[in-house]
């Protein structure tokens, strides 16, 4: 993983679980902002998914050199892309780039294992949502490209309870 002047980024360990729930939730509190309360008032991960996640090394954190960690990126490996399940970073550091050097970090992982695109699902009009990763290089996946299992995770989504209509895919081709 790689290392900056004041952060290093990491895979988490079952000593950040906690952090990163915290991270989670207080991220969320953001789109009171934008009147998504429903966000807001949603409690943070459970802490066995998080574990689950941090034993298959399955999210970075960026940490300071007390070890606080200040921000996170969760993902999942599927065949030929990694799905971007969140990315979080405190209120208190945002605008240090930390989310973009958290997706640079799973691009970087990502290209070790020939895998060739990032994908995820956001709000298309939040502004740290889909217009932030377009400025990190995510293009919106149009409805009719969506395949299986884009499509099921939508599914999943209308499931439970996300206005899709409000949603967007995305992808970044890793080269």
């Amino acid at each position: 993983m790689q290392h900056t002047p004041s952060l290093t980024f990491r895979f988490a360990a079952p000593h950040d679980a906690d952090a990163i729930r915290m991270i989670e939730f207080e991220a969320g509190q953001r789109f009171v902002s934008v009147g998504m309360t429903g966000i807001a008032d949603a409690p943070p991960m459970e802490l066995e998914l998080v574990r689950r996640k941090i034993d298959a090394q399955q999210i970075i954190v960026a940490v300071k050199a007390d070890e606080t960690c200040v921000g996170f990126v969760m993902f999942e490996p599927q065949p030929a892309r990694f799905y971007v399940q969140e990315l979080d970073v405190l209120s208190s550091h945002a605008g240090q780039r930390i989310g973009a050097a958290l997706i640079e970090q799973v691009a970087q992982l990502a290209r070790a294992q020939q895998i060739t695109q990032l994908i995820l699902s956001t709000f298309r009009e939040v502004p740290w949502n889909a217009p932030y990763y377009r400025r990190l290089g995510f293009r919106d996946i149009e409805e009719a490209d969506l395949d299986a299992a884009l499509i099921a995770r939508r599914d999943a989504h209308i499931a439970r309870g996300l206005d899709e209509s409000k949603r967007v895919f995305m992808r970044r081709d890793l080269a």
